[in-house]
């Protein structure tokens, strides 16, 4: 593939249909990736306890789980 010699001429070849070309938004949160996700990005002194996926998702399963046990009032608390 030859180089073109003059670095300004941007032009595009006449041979290049631009009407069959589609317009792809570019990069990891392009919305095509996004597609039933969720991305959060998480601070890297998260990342360092936390450096995987499953790791995240284990971690929040437990503290849903935390969320449902009920509270004892101290009333119904008896010392044995």
């Amino acid at each position: 593939m030859k180089t073109p010699n003059n670095n300004d001429d941007y032009d595009l070849r006449d041979e290049y249909d631009l009407t069959k070309m589609k317009i792809v938004a570019k990069g990891r949160y392009a919305p095509h990736r996004r597609a039933g996700k969720n991305v959060v990005l998480l601070d890297s002194d998260i990342t360092d306890f936390f450096p995987t996926d499953e790791s995240v998702n284990e971690a929040l399963r437990f503290i849903i789980q935390a969320a449902k046990i009920p509270f004892r009032s101290e009333k119904e608390f008896k010392p044995a």
